[in-house]
């Protein structure tokens, strides 16, 4: 495990949530963060059937653009009775051509389930890959799970995504429900980031 010793961090990301919630993760070690957007970086496809490997495709393609050591991720939702999908495909099953609708992709992955004919609960996971890649290509990965089911119909209107179809084990309530600083203490994406600065930081 190689540890990030480094001033400058590019995370991969448009998203602007995303990335004050890195910079607030990084300031104790006096990392100083930027965004894609803030680089002017495009997003570039992603190609491949693994949350690892779309990571590796955002992060190898924002190294060779700045030269910065980059953190990228992938995550999505995979559903047992749907054998793990839409997993990778999760942004695309809520593509409209006109921006994401995220209560049709919802209504699609239900419809899908049922559509199965397998009986509740219906157990699903979200997941995080994380890639820490260094200018010389060197990266390391980190995973989370969330584990959890699809319930019907969506609840809550916080979060974003499926939160509201889908609640953790352990808890009554959806993400869509659930108070942020709950949900973003257990989430996918906390425990991924956890492992990463434990490994590589701490």
């Amino acid at each position: 495990m190689r540890a990030f010793t480094e001033k400058r961090l590019l995370v991969a990301t448009h998203n602007a949530g995303k990335l004050a919630e890195m910079r607030a993760l990084f300031a104790p070690y006096g990392v100083e963060v930027t965004g894609a957007a803030e680089a002017g970086l495009a997003e570039p496809a992603e190609t491949e059937e693994s949350f690892v490997g779309n990571a590796r495709i955002k992060a190898r393609a924002a190294v060779e653009a700045t030269g910065l050591p980059v953190l990228a991720d992938d995550s999505g939702i995979s559903v047992d009775a749907l054998d793990g999908a839409p997993g990778v495909h999760t942004a695309d099953w809520a593509e409209t051509g006109s921006g994401r609708d995220f209560r049709m992709a919802m209504e699609r992955t239900w419809n899908a389930i049922q559509a199965t004919g397998k009986p509740a609960p219906f157990a699903a996971q979200f997941r995080c890959t994380l890639v820490l890649m260094w200018p010389d290509g060197h990266d390391e990965v980190f995973e989370g799970v969330l584990p959890g089911q699809v319930v019907w119909p969506p609840r809550g209107a916080e979060g974003h995504g499926y939160d509201p179809i889908f609640m953790p084990d352990g808890h009554d309530i959806t993400l869509g429900v659930m108070p942020a600083d709950l949900k973003n203490s257990l989430s996918h994406r906390a425990l991924a980031v956890e492992k990463m600065i434990g490994a590589v930081l701490a």
